[in-house]
């Protein structure tokens, strides 16, 4: 079907991203890999291209653009090459709306600007060893000592959390009440180079391995004041506004890596023969990727209409929980299948195909399990 989402200004931006991969990520992309990480002059390079700036204010240095389509297409285009710019999606897509939102204007025009060229990369910090999904348990505290903070805690599975300059980290500065646990958590914006502030463990994961994921350790941590986001114990409260946006990411990744998962597979059913004949002549085949091909349309019908609603304010929680429950379900069965049109070949990491394989797994477990999903779709249809 012909898709409407964008125009020549959308398709222009895209030729951009796609030749930047060409020339600057794709033929690097192993050495990456085997970092666990791209090396940290990647991110100037982002920050020239513009793409950190795109929805920065023009007064702190970016576009002004509100669209999320471009973002879009930058997923679009990193899936269809089966590449990642490392810490980007969580600097752009989970902690600019933050930043854009909650800090003020002294914390704007002092984080935003270097936000914009790289300079300073964010990451953040929710999740903490044996608490998982459950922020309210959450137990890294931050007492107010004067004019500073004083933090301690620990935190895992934080995206971008090597490479970070500053992580904002959700913090216990009050107890919950026992009618709220939820009440007393705060977010501040910890400069990483502070005494006391260090990486543990870079975490070793089976897919996303261009993304580097860490353990971070706080003792003692002298946070100014001044780096408080937003207003003392309202973090859980700043936390869920801006799911729906994160999980409308989630799904377009979701989306694009199916997409490029049936290309992929087009290819090399094309190219390879058995029993002196294409794969692509066979009618299992064939069938396969019919289906396969159905169920991405879908998704991305899914998708576009969920990215207008979200350019419109108008897209609802239920609505972006449906998107990514329903798009990243696709990716898993979709990129299964074109795996295995590969044979064994689908399992060496030599063909792209195995990257987006595992790199697909966690998508139904981070931003909100498909389980978490189901809950917030059922209780939107009323049981």
């Amino acid at each position: 079907m012909r898709r409407t989402l964008f125009n020549e200004d959308h398709e222009a931006f895209r030729q951009t991203i796609r030749d930047f991969i060409e020339a600057e990520v794709a033929p690097v992309y192993h050495e990456w890999e085997a970092a666990g990480h791209p090396p940290r002059d990647f991110y100037y390079k982002l920050g020239e291209l513009g793409v950190f700036g795109i929805q920065v204010p023009e007064e702190y240095g970016g576009a002004g653009e509100t669209s999320f389509k471009y973002q879009a297409i930058i997923s679009e285009e990193c899936a269809r090459a089966a590449v990642s710019f490392g810490g980007y999606g969580v600097h752009v897509n989970l902690v600019l709306p933050y930043l854009l939102k909650y800090a003020n204007e002294e914390q704007k025009k002092r984080w935003l600007p270097p936000f914009v060229t790289g300079e300073t990369m964010f990451a953040i910090a929710m999740t903490e060893p044996g608490t998982g999904s459950d922020l309210a348990g959450i137990q890294t505290t931050a007492e107010r000592d004067g004019d500073h903070y004083i933090l301690n805690g620990a935190k895992t599975f934080i995206t971008g959390g090597v490479l970070a300059d500053r992580v904002l980290v959700v913090a216990r500065t009050s107890p919950p009440s026992p009618e709220n646990r939820r009440a007393g958590l705060s977010i501040l914006v910890v400069d990483t180079k502070s005494e006391g502030y260090s990486v543990g463990r870079k975490l070793e994961k089976i897919g996303l391995r261009s993304s580097d994921t860490a353990e971070l350790s706080f003792n003692d941590v002298r946070v100014p004041v001044e780096d408080l986001l937003g207003e003392e114990g309202r973090g859980f409260e700043y936390l869920t506004h801006n799911l729906a946006e994160e999980r409308l990411g989630i799904a377009v990744s979701a989306y694009a890596s199916a997409a490029a998962a049936v290309e992929f597979a087009k290819k090399y059913v094309q190219e390879r023969t058995v029993f002196g004949k294409p794969v692509s002549s066979f009618q299992n085949t064939k069938f396969v990727l019919a289906e396969c091909a159905t169920e991405v349309e879908a998704a991305r019908s899914m998708v576009d209409r969920a990215i207008e609603a979200l350019d419109a304010g108008e897209l609802t929680p239920a609505d972006a929980a449906m998107t990514k429950l329903f798009c990243t379900e696709v990716q898993a069965r979709v990129v299964d299948k074109c795996l295995q049109l590969h044979g064994g070949y689908g399992y060496m990491l030599e063909y792209p195909i195995a990257r987006l394989y595992t790199d697909a797994r966690v998508t139904r477990i981070y931003g909100g399990t498909s389980e978490v999903l189901k809950t917030i779709i059922s209780k939107s249809i009323g049981v």
